[in-house]
């Protein structure tokens, strides 16, 4: 009788000497790796997200071409494909021959183009406010970019990007930022005669005191005329004015409440030129300037 031979491609491995165990936890596999980080990665890792977060959080679209308005994209497509359409129309065919769904759907290009160039102007009149003309500045100002001298590297490096932003991507003309009571100053102020750094920072510290905002805990926003208590710490011709104040959360109590650390005041000669989207931008950057709070 033959014999059949039958052979196992499987090794005979124990039970209990496993090389890897029957299943796998995803979960298990995350806490292994967690903690192999040093004791400090998660920290550094931690600020150098943050310091992303407000890097990314203020970039706002832009084509890089110098003297361009990226807001008036839209009306020079809409003249471009208005006049490809006309030319079409009256050079790429022949009268006799242009049927009526060519005519609808001309006039429908025609329509769409239109729209394309009002819409820049639609925008900005839902929005309440128009672009700050660099040429129609008040009389009696200067422009000035001023910092408080004993900063730290990355305060002094924030407060530079940020006021840089927000005069850059809004209607303001001025900005000032007080946050731990370093000052920073940028845009257009009233002249002085001595312009020397220390006299102009000791000069916004008294206008700050005069005005009470060393404690504001609630935004404060005039879009018609600043109130007149603010007349000595704004420069002329200003129309609209925000206040949006930095908060630093306390651990201390059991409620966390905040207390005041400083403020972004910003000044238009424009009215209603801060709109309620530009309004919730400029506190999400009060917000990421709170990382910098000892």
């Amino acid at each position: 009788m033959n014999s059949i031979t039958i052979l196992s491609l499987k090794p005979c491995i124990p039970p209990n000497k496993l090389l890897f165990p029957k299943t796998f936890s995803t979960k298990s596999t995350t806490i292994l790796r967690a903690n192999l980080q040093p004791p400090n990665s998660t920290n550094t890792t931690s600020q150098q997200q943050q310091q992303q977060q407000l890097n990314l959080s203020v970039l706002r679209f832009t084509l890089g071409i110098p003297g361009f308005d990226e807001s008036y994209l839209p009306r020079w497509i809409g003249y471009a494909f208005g006049s490809l359409l006309i030319l079409n129309h009256f050079l790429g065919s022949d009268s006799s021959t242009i049927t009526p769904p060519q005519l609808r759907t001309e006039v429908l290009g025609l329509s769409l183009a239109s729209f394309s160039i009002l819409l820049p102007y639609l925008g900005k009149f839902l929005k309440g406010a128009q672009q700050v003309d660099q040429t129609t500045l008040p009389d009696g100002t200067q422009q000035i970019f001023v910092m408080s001298a004993d900063i730290a590297d990355g305060l002094k490096e924030d407060l530079a990007w940020t006021s840089y932003i927000l005069l850059r991507n809004t209607n303001a003309i001025a900005a000032l930022i007080l946050i731990q009571g370093e000052i920073c100053a940028r845009g257009y102020w009233n002249e002085i005669d001595d312009s020397s750094k220390e006299i102009l920072l000791g000069q916004f510290r008294n206008k700050i005191e005069n005005a009470g905002l060393n404690n504001l805990k609630e935004t404060l926003y005039f879009p018609q005329d600043a109130d007149s208590e603010f007349q000595d710490l704004l420069p002329k011709g200003a129309r609209s004015l925000l206040v949006q104040p930095i908060l630093q959360v306390s651990m201390e109590s059991a409620t966390d409440s905040q207390k005041p650390a400083g403020f972004i005041l910003l000044v238009s000669t424009t009215r209603y030129a801060f709109s309620i989207k530009d309004r919730a931008w400029i506190a999400a950057v009060a917000n990421k300037l709170r990382g910098n709070l000892k």
